[in-house]
């Protein structure tokens, strides 16, 4: 076996299928009416190391979605000294311990999903001053799922305005992912209708499976991992 030869072929598959997914954000966006330009790919990284993300690198990406702080402050670092144009997004649950090092890491935090993270990521920002803010987005629970972390849609209202009033936080827009069991067109359907009651226009929703559907109801942004990377 020739290690050099099998890694180029794994690097050479991981940009087929990235040319494959923006293809076919392409062609979603052409069906709908819509400008591909209007439409952000999020290459999910999370579990896989610089030697699977330097290809897509290469390729051109520059947006990154990860789910824990811990594993993105072990593998960011040097690539982002190497590519400073790299926009990191966590796209996973956030303690509210691990608020400062998250905004040192990211530039989009997409999961703000309860009251006392509000709190305390408006008391770090406070503490941390000039600095500039990570982008924020609201996470929906449009399933209602018990085990699942984000804002019930009757509750989404009163989050904003409390975000807004009581802790000083811009709020972009919003984020779901949809129960794994239901179809995905209503889940992104009422987060559509949400944000533009509040007149937020950003929309993350859709993942591998369904990021065409979610073009096609307004997504902003799709968070797209296996597609690219293959499966873990």
């Amino acid at each position: 076996m020739d290690p050099i030869r099998d890694e180029t072929a794994a690097a050479d598959a991981i940009t087929a299928r990235l040319d494959e997914v923006r293809a076919r954000i392409a062609q979603a966006c052409h069906d709908a009416g819509r400008d591909p330009a209007s439409v952000e790919l999020i290459a999910v990284s999370k579990t896989f190391g610089p030697e699977e993300i330097a290809p897509v690198i290469a390729a051109g990406q520059r947006r990154f979605g990860e789910n824990r702080v811990q594993e993105t402050a072990g593998k960011w670092p040097a690539l982002r000294a190497a590519h400073p144009d790299l926009e990191l997004h966590l796209i996973g649950p956030l303690q509210t311990n691990k608020v400062r090092e998250a905004l040192s890491l990211f530039d989009v935090i997409q999961t703000l999903d309860r009251p006392s993270l509000a709190a305390a990521l408006a008391k770090e920002l406070a503490r941390a001053g000039a600095p500039p803010a990570p982008r924020l987005l609201v996470q929906v629970n449009t399933g209602e799922e018990p085990q699942k972390a984000g804002v019930a849609p009757q509750e989404v209202d009163a989050f904003l305005a409390a975000c807004r009033d009581a802790h000083g936080l811009a709020i972009e827009g919003l984020m779901c992912i949809p129960p794994a069991d239901e179809p995905a067109a209503p889940h992104f359907a009422l987060l559509a209708k949400i944000a533009a009651r509040h007149g937020l226009k950003t929309l993350s929703m859709g993942m591998s499976g369904d990021y065409e559907t979610a073009i096609t109801l307004g997504a902003t942004h799709v968070r797209v991992g296996s597609a690219i990377f293959g499966h873990r």
